[in-house]
C-alpha cells in the first residue's frame, strides 16, 4: 500500500501543471528567453501547487474538509469550484504574454474540465482528479502535435504509461471505481481538444 500511496503523491494533480509547462518548454519548437521560462514556471508552480496546498491547509483548519484526500463529493465542491476559477485566471494572465497563447490553452482547458467534473457532482459522480490531470496533459500535447505539425509520441506514450500505473494505484487504494478512473482521464483528454476549437 505504501508504494501505491507514493505513486499517488508523486503524481498528485497539483504537480502535473508544472511538469506540463516544463515539457512544453523542452519540446515545443519556439525560442523563449530564459527569464520568460523561469517567470512562467514560477507563476505556475505558485498558483497550481503552493496556493492549493495553502487553501487545503486553511480548509482543514476551519473544518470545511475532513482530510487532505477530500474523498466525499460534498467536500470536493468548494475546492473544485475555487480551482476552476484559479486556472481560468492563470490562463487569462498567460494569454496576454506574447507567444504564449497555446500554453494558455493548458490552463483554460483544465478550467473547462474542472467545470465538467463539478457538474457531474450533481449526478453523484466523482471523476478521478488524478487521472484528469494526466488526461489534460495528454490532450494538450495531442493538440500541440497538430498546431506545430510535430510528433510528441514519446511524451504521449509516457503519459499513457504513467496513467496506467496511477490508475492501478488509485484502484488499489480504493479511492475510485474503474468508471471514475476512465471518466476522469477521458474528460482530461477532451478538454484541450474542445478548448482548441473554442479559443
Amino acid at each position: 500500500m505504501k508504494f501505491y500511496k507514493l505513486i499517488s503523491v508523486f503524481l498528485y494533480p497539483n504537480v502535473i501543471p508544472t511538469l506540463g509547462v516544463m515539457f512544453y518548454f523542452l519540446t515545443v519548437p519556439v525560442n523563449f528567453e530564459s527569464k520568460q521560462k523561469m517567470g512562467i514556471l514560477s507563476l505556475v508552480f505558485v498558483v497550481t501547487y503552493l496556493f492549493p496546498l495553502l487553501i487545503s491547509f486553511i480548509f482543514k483548519k476551519i473544518k470545511l474538509i475532513d482530510s487532505y484526500r477530500i474523498e466525499s463529493i460534498r467536500q470536493r465542491k468548494l475546492p473544485i469550484a475555487l480551482m476552476f476559477g484559479v486556472f481560468y485566471l492563470l490562463g487569462n494572465t498567460i494569454s496576454y504574454i506574447p507567444n504564449f497563447h497555446d500554453l494558455a490553452l493548458l490552463f483554460f482547458s483544465t478550467s473547462l474540465g474542472l467545470i465538467i467534473i463539478y457538474f457531474l457532482f450533481y449526478f453523484k459522480i466523482k471523476a478521478s482528479i488524478h487521472l484528469f490531470s494526466l488526461g489534460v496533459f495528454m490532450g494538450f500535447f495531442l493538440v500541440l502535435s497538430t498546431v506545430y505539425q510535430q510528433s510528441f509520441l514519446i511524451i504521449i506514450i509516457a503519459i499513457l504509461f504513467l496513467s496506467g500505473i496511477l490508475a492501478n494505484a488509485r484502484l488499489q487504494l480504493k479511492a475510485h471505481t474503474t468508471k471514475e478512473i476512465y471518466l476522469g482521464f477521458f474528460i482530461g483528454i477532451i478538454a484541450p481538444i474542445i478548448g482548441s476549437f473554442v479559443l
